[in-house]
């Protein structure tokens, strides 16, 4: 890391106060990066977005925009919860079913507009605060996905990254492939091989 960036960071700090949060140092970094983006990204698409145009279909086979923004939404609250148990070391699992996903997609899906893009945004929030709020031993804390699959907390902000960019290209709003990062979309090639 550059002295002056790490400069850029103290001054940063400085201003901010000591109520500020920060990502711990041992955070995945590149992937907090390219998942603050691609919300960034995400919202952008969404803003564009009036409410009637929420109804059209998405890219995913029977799921309207509603309910892709309804998983965004509800797919930050769950990596919350894997968080939380990483932080906390009480286990909690990010659905207790794959039908409980399910269901609470479909019923997020019929919120009114102004419900679901508040979803999108708090979701968001408080996915940041969860993650700002491990520290460096916790980030390699060992929890496990809907599958069953463990992982550690450092794997859940390249989950999110993966699901935020997709989700932006599914959302049928003018996202293409190459305003995706370029090492992002390296990664996701890889993962198809």
């Amino acid at each position: 890391m550059s002295t002056s960036l790490d400069a850029a960071r103290e001054a940063l700090r400085a201003r901010q106060g000591s109520g500020a949060r920060y990502d711990a140092p041992a955070a995945p970094a590149t992937e907090l990066a390219w998942v603050r983006l691609g919300t960034a990204y995400f919202a952008r698409l969404l803003n564009a977005l009036d409410d009637n145009a929420l109804t059209a279909p998405s890219r995913v086979s029977g799921w309207s925009r509603r309910h892709v923004i309804a998983h965004v939404g509800y797919h930050a609250r769950a990596l919350c919860r894997l968080s939380e148990w990483a932080r906390t070391g009480i286990e909690h699992p990010m659905y207790p079913s794959i039908a409980a996903r399910d269901a609470e997609i479909t019923l997020g899906a019929t919120l009114p507009a102004r419900a679901l893009r508040s979803l999108f945004n708090h979701s968001e929030v408080h996915l940041n605060v969860e993650w700002r709020d491990l520290s460096d031993a916790q980030w390699d804390a060992p929890v496990r996905t809907l599958d069953g699959t463990g992982i550690t907390a450092r794997e859940t902000v390249w989950l999110r990254a993966r699901d935020i960019w997709l989700s932006a290209y599914n959302l049928d709003a003018g996202a293409v492939f190459a305003d995706f990062p370029v090492g992002l979309r390296a990664r996701l090639e890889d993962e198809q091989s």
